[in-house]
């Protein structure tokens, strides 16, 4: 490990990083997911309230990230969910327009470069959602290891997913930290021991991970 970094902390021995990307490496789900449900005409909250309260929404969520479903079993299940509720809508494409507000977060993506740079071992650990979501980032080349849901079988916020993502790295949970946007992820990989930085900008979690746990990036 490069000497960048160190620092006295509350909370030491931390020096591997893992990485959500929905939501982290790109702008906010929750505010793309709502643009969506504006355009249904109706309740802009009925499609996020839907995947976190609707138990057949949740399962098709659920079986498509963990890789056990089609994007279009998903797309055809969701949409049906969605008339049922007041918003009818098309199938096709849907995972497409649910993601359509989402942009690449720069600032956070030059952050997750500092890390690698200052001698942190970083893995991207990240729920899959549709084909194309990954598209236009080139995800082996920003992560020392990269963990997709659909690809372990596994999905955020079991402890599995986290435990896997460690053992690629060649850490102890307990030297982790996870960067994320939702709390039960962090929830999930704090009964591993891995500490927790809820992302809701670059600035904020480069201000954390620095006095909390002593991570400096580099420039």
């Amino acid at each position: 490990m490069s000497a960048v970094g160190r620092s006295d902390v509350a909370e030491p021995g931390r020096d591997a990083v893992l990485v959500d990307f929905g939501g982290v490496l790109t702008s906010s789900v929750m505010r793309s997911f709502a643009d969506f449900g504006a355009t249904l005409g109706g309740d802009p909250g009925l499609p996020l309230r839907l995947l976190s309260e609707d138990e057949v929404a949740r399962r098709l969520i659920s079986e498509h990230e963990s890789g056990r479903t089609s994007a279009e079993e998903f797309e055809r299940g969701f949409a049906e969910r969605l008339t049922a509720h007041g918003a009818p809508v098309s199938a096709e494409g849907l995972i497409a327009r649910m993601q359509a507000g989402l942009t690449r977060d720069e600032d956070t993506i030059a952050l997750v470069a500092g890390l690698r740079a200052a001698g942190y071992p970083v893995a991207l650990v990240t729920n899959a959602f549709g084909r194309g979501g990954y598209a236009g980032f080139d995800l082996a080349s920003m992560a020392d290891q990269v963990v997709v849901s659909s690809e372990v079988g596994v999905r955020k916020p079991s402890r599995k997913i986290y435990a896997l993502a460690c053992e690629r790295l060649g850490v102890s949970p307990e030297t982790a930290v996870l960067i994320d946007d939702l709390q039960q992820n962090l929830d999930g990989a704090a009964r591993l021991g891995i500490a927790g930085v809820l992302h809701t900008s670059a600035a904020e979690t480069r201000r954390q991970l620095a006095e909390r746990f002593g991570i400096v990036a580099a420039d």
